[in-house]
């Protein structure tokens, strides 16, 4: 491992973390230009955690590494900016579910469309063959077992 000129290890960590920190600060920034400005804030990071189904509220605090209290008041705001509803959960009637509303799913489909956008520049700057290669690889190493 070798120092970098800006003083940190020279590793593929390094590297990993940069490429996802610019991914996601381009998406977020896409997602607030698309008239989500909730998303750049903490609250936003909970959308890929519910899913288009929906998910019971303490399995989601599980999913975004957060507390109950954290995710009780992120889901609070959402609620009430018409983003996410608390509904019964049809398998425990004793759990509440967080489920998109229609501006919810407006989001999640201006998310999938972003993503798409990002992915068709990466093909243009790496080429198709380049980035199918760069897919399989992050998906190795995304596997827990190594």
């Amino acid at each position: 491992m070798t120092a970098r000129r800006d003083d940190r290890p020279d590793h593929v960590g390094i590297l990993l973390w940069d490429a996802a920190a610019a991914w996601h600060a381009r998406f977020v920034a896409a997602m607030v230009a698309a008239g989500h400005p909730w998303f750049g804030e903490a609250r936003g990071t909970l959308l890929r955690h519910i899913g288009r189904e929906g998910v019971p509220q303490g399995e989601l605090a599980t999913r975004a590494g957060l507390t109950k209290q954290a995710v009780q008041q992120h889901v609070d705001t959402l609620v009430a900016d018409g983003i996410v509803e608390r509904a019964p959960d049809p398998a425990d009637a004793r759990r509440k579910q967080v489920r998109l509303t229609p501006a919810g799913r407006a989001a999640l489909a201006d998310s999938d469309r972003i993503k798409g956008e990002i992915e068709a520049a990466y093909a243009a700057r790496l080429g198709a063959e380049r980035l199918a290669g760069l897919r399989a690889a992050l998906a190795a190493l995304a596997k827990r077992d190594c």
